[in-house]
This record gives C-alpha cells, structure tokens and sequence, in this order.
C-alpha cells in the first residue's frame, strides 16, 4: 500500500486530532467523556476507509508503545483498562462509517457510535469480570455506559458531520 505525503499528513493530523480529543475530557461516573468521537467520526466522514482507519489505528499504537494520549494515561497495560474497548470499537466504527457515508451519512455515524458502544460495553464485561471478579445488571451498564453518553455523542455526530460538509463546500472551491 504506498501513500502519498498528503495522505500522510492527513493521517498523522487525524491522529492528532484524537490524542488532543482524549485531553478535553469531563471525568464522569465510569467512563470520561471525551471529545475522541468527534474526531474518530470526523476522520471516518474526511478520509477514504484505509487513511481513516490508519489514523485511529497510529493513535492506539502509540498510546500503547507508552506515550499517554488515552482518555487515562497510555502503556502497553492499557489493554487491561476498563475503557480500552472503546478504542478497539473506534477502529471498526471508523471503518464502518467510512465504507457506507455516501449511502447514509446519517445511519453509517449512528451505527458506528453503536459499534463503538458495543465493543466498549462488551469490553468493560469481560474486564470486569475476569479481572475483577464482578458483575453489573444490565440496566446499570446500560445507563452509565450509553445512555448517559448517547446526547453528547449524537452531538459529536452532528458536528462532525456539520464540518465534513464544510470540508466538502472548502474542498470545491480550490
């Protein structure tokens, strides 16, 4: 796969883009939040599938080598964190938002954030469960875990999808 400096940049500024929304987080009950969706979703929405889905992926892997740019902290140990899931959802969320956009723009982001939802959720489970040995009911999880996130996630969408527009309208004119 050979990518252009352009597409490099693009790449690297997304990943950026990421690092920096992990950063301007409201810590809440068991998960911050962050403004990572935005970005992640606005990545899907700017970039073709394998720029966008590289851009998150840069972001994991260098959060993983050490460098702290997660929601809480970095290091290889974060795969054990009770958010990592969440990343691992943005990888698929992304890939899937950026292969249907031009379909749906506004079914692709939605079903990407519940990708993203998903995987995290699934994710806290096991950890919890393996790591530590406990168990939540289902409706717990499901308000501290989704509903409590669903308005400012949905507002991520909106603006992110508000800017791939403007991008597209900036696009055209030069």
């Amino acid at each position: 796969m050979k990518i252009s400096t352009k597409d490099l940049t693009l790449v690297a500024l997304f990943s950026a883009l990421i690092a920096v929304g992990a950063f301007i987080k409201i810590p809440f009950l068991l998960v911050p939040i962050t403004l990572q969706t935005l970005f992640v979703v606005l990545s899907a929405l700017v970039l073709e599938r394998r720029l966008a889905v590289l851009s998150v992926i840069v972001y994991i892997m260098i959060g993983l080598v050490g460098f702290p740019i997660f929601a809480n902290g970095g290091g290889i140990n974060y795969i054990f964190n009770l958010t990592f899931g969440y990343l691992i959802g943005f990888i698929v969320a992304t890939c899937f938002i950026a292969s249907f956009k031009e379909k749906n723009i506004y079914v692709s982001t939605t079903i990407g954030m519940l990708i993203i939802y998903a995987l995290g959720m699934m994710y806290f489970l096991f950890i919890q469960y393996v790591l530590n040995g406990k168990v939540y009911l289902f409706s717990y999880l499901f308000y501290n875990l989704f509903l409590v996130f669903l308005p400012g996630d949905i507002l991520s969408c909106v603006v992110a999808i508000i800017g791939y527009r403007k991008i597209l309208r900036l696009k055209k004119t030069f």
